[in-house]
């Protein structure tokens, strides 16, 4: 049986767990933990919430049906009750609407422009299921960015291909350098905040 065991965390009923996401930043972010665990990317459709006003539940709601789509497939084919399923979802808020992936380069242009000089926010939902319970949490990070020339933002997207990233960015990119200022925790504008899900073990008692 395959559990995580790191500093923050005992192991959790020798249950296995399961990142349901492709993301690559959020499985970097969790091996460097120290956490053991398997990726099942689930098939069904996501949530679109794109565009809409934000809220916290908005968010949360999408990271829950992420879950759902995970659960309902890998029941089929596994023991429920010996895994935690794990999803997170990441947006970029600007001026109260939800901004997605760019869906191409000129997309991404637009995106850069109106966050140029401007503050944002970054909202993550993580869902966790276990032992038939659906725990969701929430957290915000504001981030500045300094004022973009279109050298800057040319460069950026011929260097790093934004595309798979909300707000077209990845904060952790090589020579990335447009943040002048951020309020709150950088794995969670990477995309998966570490601390909300260590918080949210502990206060379900997951780790005694």
């Amino acid at each position: 049986m395959v559990f995580f065991i790191n500093k923050n965390m005992k192991d959790i009923k020798n249950k296995r767990i399961i990142l349901a996401s492709n993301s690559p930043r959020r499985k970097e972010i969790l091996e460097k933990e120290g956490i053991v665990f398997d990726v099942y990317v689930p098939k069904g459709v996501e949530y679109d919430i794109v565009g809409k006003p934000y809220s916290k539940d908005l968010v949360n709601e999408c990271a829950k049906r992420k879950a759902e789509n995970a659960y309902n497939e890998i029941k089929k084919k596994d023991n429920i009750d010996e895994l935690i399923i794990v999803t997170c979802d990441t947006v970029v808020v600007k001026d109260n609407i939800i901004i997605g992936k760019p869906k191409d380069r000129n997309e991404a242009q637009d995106i850069l422009k109106s966050l140029s000089g401007k503050e944002h926010i970054v909202s993550s939902s993580i869902c966790i299921v276990i032992d038939d319970r659906w725990l969701v949490d929430n957290e915000e990070t504001k981030v500045r960015f300094r004022e973009l020339s279109e050298e800057d933002i040319s460069g950026y997207i011929d260097r790093c291909m934004p595309f798979d990233k909300a707000g077209s960015y990845g904060i952790q990119d090589e020579g990335f350098d447009f943040v002048v200022k951020i309020d709150g925790n950088i794995d969670n504008v990477i995309g998966f905040p570490k601390e909300t899900f260590y918080k949210m073990i502990e206060e379900n008692n997951y780790d005694k």
